[in-house]
C-alpha cells in the first residue's frame, strides 16, 4: 500500500477507508474517496551550480462521488498544474531554505478548483521536500 493511501485513510476514518479501496461498480460510483497523484517534481538550481529537485507529493479527499469521476477524468490536467506550481516554488526557492509549504498548498488547492471546475476537492499535502 503506498504511504500517502495509508496516511489519507488514517485521517478520514473507517467510513472513508472502505470506500477508498472500493471500486466505483462495487460502491455504485456515486460516492467518493480518496486519490492519489503522481509526485510532482521541479529541478532546483543551487548557489554552487548544482541541481537538485523538489518534490511534492500530493492527494485529493473528495466526499462528492460525480466530483471523483471528473477528478479521475482531469488526472493528466492536474498533474501538469501540480508540476508547473512545483517548477515556480522551486524558482522561488532561496538557497539553504525550506520550501515554502502554505505557498505550495494554497497555490495547489486554487489550481484544483480552477480544474475541476467547482471547490469540493481537499488537496492532501504528503513529503515536500528539496534534495
Amino acid at each position: 500500500m503506498d504511504r500517502r493511501q495509508l496516511i489519507a485513510l488514517a485521517l478520514s476514518g473507517p467510513a472513508l477507508a472502505s470506500a477508498a479501496h472500493a471500486s466505483p461498480e462495487k460502491s455504485g460510483g456515486g460516492k467518493g474517496g480518496y486519490l492519489s497523484m503522481p509526485t510532482a517534481t521541479a529541478t532546483v538550481l543551487r548557489r554552487d551550480g548544482r541541481r537538485g529537485v523538489l518534490t511534492v507529493e500530493t492527494g485529493l479527499d473528495i466526499a462528492d462521488g460525480a466530483l471523483m469521476e471528473r477528478a479521475r477524468l482531469s488526472q493528466p490536467r492536474l498533474s501538469a498544474a501540480y508540476n508547473e506550481i512545483a517548477r515556480i516554488a522551486a524558482e522561488r526557492l532561496l538557497p539553504d531554505a525550506p520550501p515554502n509549504v502554505e505557498w505550495l498548498a494554497v497555490a495547489l488547492q486554487h489550481a484544483t478548483d480552477a480544474i475541476l471546475g467547482r471547490p469540493g476537492a481537499k488537496l492532501l499535502l504528503g513529503t515536500v521536500m528539496a534534495a
